[in-house]
């Protein structure tokens, strides 16, 4: 078979059509929103980011008809909106589920149960990472770290915080999201579908009442470290680990809490010891000798 034979087999398909607009009235409602965002910024294409978000809570994930869209108002080409879109996860190439459940499968995470709850959350729903049940409810998908260590293993339901889950608690939201019962995450504000997710990280306000008051503050044990920083006595103990930065260590208070550790001279933790530096050094300072363009 000769070059010329070969190529009557390749099945190179239509090329793609341009992607439809939105319904007039879907348009105008959308560009209205858009331009509050692009107003916003000093460069329209800045707004990007946004947008696409604000796209994603129209439809539940990145079309083609968003990312033209967002190319048409922002004086950019589908490719651009393509490549930032493709980039970033939050960002679904596919219709999915109402709650994007992820658990975190990060070192910590993982080893604290994250992996086991991943795993047996797959054979319960029947669905693999980034897929979605047949009731459209529940996409599950593996996250990487949402700086929550303190309260590993987390799982994550439109990014709010679900925290010490085992998989047996995993099981439960799940069920529970699906059964369309009351959902509280561990902390921030009440839970709401994806969309309306989407729709707040386009940099709308959550309008649902008492929702931004419910947002809380860090937890305890987010806090307990600031807490020995400043010399507060640790919760189960008659003592600090450290002294104040701000204050001399006693000389008969060892920086590490133990009885037979020497605290060192004059200051109360090795983290707060003078260290020479090229700043510090008369002799080689620190920066280009010569003065600006020479």
């Amino acid at each position: 078979m000769n070059a010329t034979e070969a190529n009557h087999d390749v099945q190179l398909g239509m090329p793609a059509l341009p992607a439809p607009d939105y319904p007039a009235d879907v348009r105008a409602r959308l560009e209205a929103d858009a331009k509050e965002v692009i107003a916003r910024y000093p460069g329209a294409r800045s707004a990007l980011l946004p947008l696409l978000h604000l796209v994603q809570a129209e439809e539940g994930h990145v079309t083609r008809t968003g990312i033209r869209f967002c190319a048409e108002l922002l004086d950019l080409t589908t490719a651009e909106v393509t490549a930032v879109s493709t980039f970033y996860s939050m960002y679904r190439r596919k219709a999915s589920g109402d709650y994007q459940v992820g658990v975190c499968t990060n070192t910590l995470c993982a080893v604290m149960g994250g992996d086991a709850i991943f795993e047996d959350l797959k054979e319960y729903l029947g669905v693999g990472n980034g897929e979605t049940t047949e009731d459209g409810a529940v996409t599950l998908e593996h996250i990487e770290c949402n700086a929550a260590c303190d309260f590993a293993p987390v799982v994550m339901v439109n990014w709010e915080f679900f925290d010490n889950q085992t998989p047996q608690s995993a099981r439960q939201l799940v069920d529970d999201l699906r059964a369309g019962r009351t959902v509280e995450p561990t902390r921030g504000a009440p839970l709401c579908t994806f969309r309306q997710t989407a729709r707040m990280l386009a940099g709308f306000p959550d309008e649902r009442s008492g929702a931004v008051q419910a947002t809380g503050s860090a937890g305890p044990a987010s806090l307990i470290g600031l807490r020995l920083a400043k010399g507060e006595v640790a919760p189960g103990r008659v003592d600090h680990v450290v002294a104040p930065r701000t204050a001399q260590a006693p000389a008969e208070e060892p920086p590490s809490g133990h009885a037979d550790a020497q605290a060192p001279p004059g200051h109360p933790s090795s983290h707060d010891a003078p260290h020479e530096t090229s700043a510090s050094d008369d002799d080689h300072p620190a920066g280009p000798a010569a003065k600006e363009g020479e």
